[in-house]
């Protein structure tokens, strides 16, 4: 499943169901080109590739019940440098590759001022309406502050990996993690201490 231009639909329902834990793409579950101390997409099918622990890290994540979702800015379409098509085989590779449930992904520029890219909830909240998720018994991991405020916005925790880029910052993310592996073990620490059963996620005392 796939958010293209337009594709966001914000609707901001309260949900009673399944957790989920929303991932970025780039530097999250995929490995980027670092540029002059940034992370890029990569723009070749070729080069697409994803992180030793991605993999294990989701099976991990959907071992608790939680549904796991992609949520990615691709405006290298929207700025012409990479066709649409390429990034959707992309996404093909990645699901075959990690067991995510489903990606979305927003194809605008930065100048388009749309409601679905990121630091804007719009990805998440159109998930949670497609899939029944709550988002606020859900997590939001990302590797740069986009990231973390657009888990904010919608209601979930989010989380930072510090990959070291010139212009990351916390942004005051509820926990920061060196890496993909490291942040499944605290929201894994965060679901056991709060709530879990065979089927769905449910915080106690809520």
């Amino acid at each position: 499943m796939v958010i293209t231009n337009g594709g966001a639909r914000l609707v901001g329902k309260k949900s009673t169901g399944r957790a989920a834990v929303f991932f970025d793409r780039d530097g999250v579950l995929a490995i980027p080109e670092i540029r002059d101390g940034g992370s890029f997409a990569v723009r070749r099918l070729e080069d697409f590739a994803v992180y030793a622990d991605a993999e294990e890290s989701v099976r991990r994540v959907k071992a608790l019940g939680a549904i796991a979702v992609v949520v990615t800015n691709q405006p290298d379409v929207g700025n012409g440098l990479v066709g649409r098509a390429i990034v959707e085989d992309m996404h093909q590779r990645l699901r075959h590759m990690v067991p995510v449930d489903a990606v979305y992904a927003c194809y605008h520029t930065r100048a388009d001022n749309c409601g679905c890219r990121k630091p804007k909830p719009g990805m998440l909240l159109a998930a949670s309406n497609d899939l029944g998720i709550d988002l606020s018994r859900s997590v939001m991991v990302g590797d740069r502050a986009t990231d973390v405020a657009a888990g904010h916005e919608a209601g979930c925790r989010s989380i930072l990996i510090a990959r070291g880029y010139y212009d990351e910052y916390s942004a005051g993310a509820d926990w920061v993690a060196a890496n993909l592996t490291e942040a499944v073990d605290h929201i894994c620490a965060y679901f056991a201490a709060g709530y879990r059963d065979d089927n769905h996620i449910e915080r106690s005392g809520s």
